[in-house]
């Protein structure tokens, strides 16, 4: 059992919005939000390329697919535009994975992997987690 004063995933770290154009996207969030993205990048090996805003101390990262099989095209395809998941920040993602799979919760890919936004990122199937799609974030040193 986690008790209060223990942190495991201390603050989201992201929304993560779907979308099918992100140059139509940035400039809808840039209206939104009165400011521009701060940052695009591609992570070819999840066939995405992400851009990133930040409104006040949160953050939002807006994915495109750059691949038709990639998971962002297959989210599209079945569920269309919209939020794709949560993301928490962690202090240390190996622990946090190791800890969550006791707890009986299902990760995705249970070696973190390289994400956007200098993060190592590992995710927890929405079959667990009442259908939301976790990811957890460590920032690479």
């Amino acid at each position: 059992m986690i008790f209060p004063e223990q942190k495991t995933m201390n603050k989201i770290e992201h929304i993560g919005i779907a979308v099918k154009d992100l140059e139509s996207s940035n400039q809808l969030f840039e209206k939104l939000f009165g400011s521009p993205h701060y940052k695009i990048e591609e992570v070819e090996s999840e066939g995405v390329k992400t851009s990133f805003f930040k409104s006040g101390p949160n953050k939002i990262e807006l994915l495109e697919a750059t691949k038709a099989d990639s998971p962002i095209a297959k989210f599209i395809e079945k569920k269309g535009e919209g939020i794709h998941h949560i993301a928490f920040a962690v202090e240390d993602i190996f622990s946090e994975i190791n800890r969550l799979k006791k707890e009986g919760f299902i990760v995705l890919n249970e070696t973190p992997k390289k994400g956007a936004d200098n993060k190592l990122v590992a995710f927890l199937h929405p079959k667990k987690t009442n259908g939301v799609l976790i990811e957890l974030c460590q920032e690479i040193d």
